[in-house]
């Protein structure tokens, strides 16, 4: 099975999400969990206005094989939701870091991230543009 991309630019969490480096930042899920989940038929995203906590579950992505939860990787406001994503959940899938984000943040805190090259070493991921 051919390595999962992932995106020089972007940071990394321990449990599959990614965030830019923009105000607000934006947040998604990676490709190698896209690739673990199957086909996401559900999406729960924090509410708009609210705090999410890096490390800490604020949603929860529905597939075909399990339930999953979205940890934050930094702590803030939530800025804005995806709403295409809401109505059309398998966009993650097709497009995971782009069209596929999740939700953007009003960072006051960093999380535990990991560069490009530190995710892509630990699972078995190869690192595109």
């Amino acid at each position: 099975m051919p390595a999962q991309p992932v995106r020089a630019a972007l940071r990394y969490s321990a449990e599959h999400e990614w965030i830019n480096d923009e105000s607000p930042a934006r947040v998604g899920v990676t490709a190698v969990a896209t690739d673990a989940l199957g086909e996401v038929v559900f999406v729960d995203l924090p509410d708009v206005g609210s705090e999410v906590t890096a490390g800490e579950p604020c949603g929860e992505l529905e597939s075909t094989k399990a339930v999953s939860d979205i940890y934050s990787p930094v702590t803030g406001r939530v800025a804005a939701v995806n709403d295409a994503v809401i109505d059309d959940p398998a966009i993650i899938n097709t497009d995971p870091y782009g069209q596929g984000w999740l939700f953007t943040v009003e960072v006051s805190q960093a999380g535990e991230l990991l560069s490009a090259q530190e995710y892509a070493e630990r699972f078995d991921a190869e690192i595109t543009g």
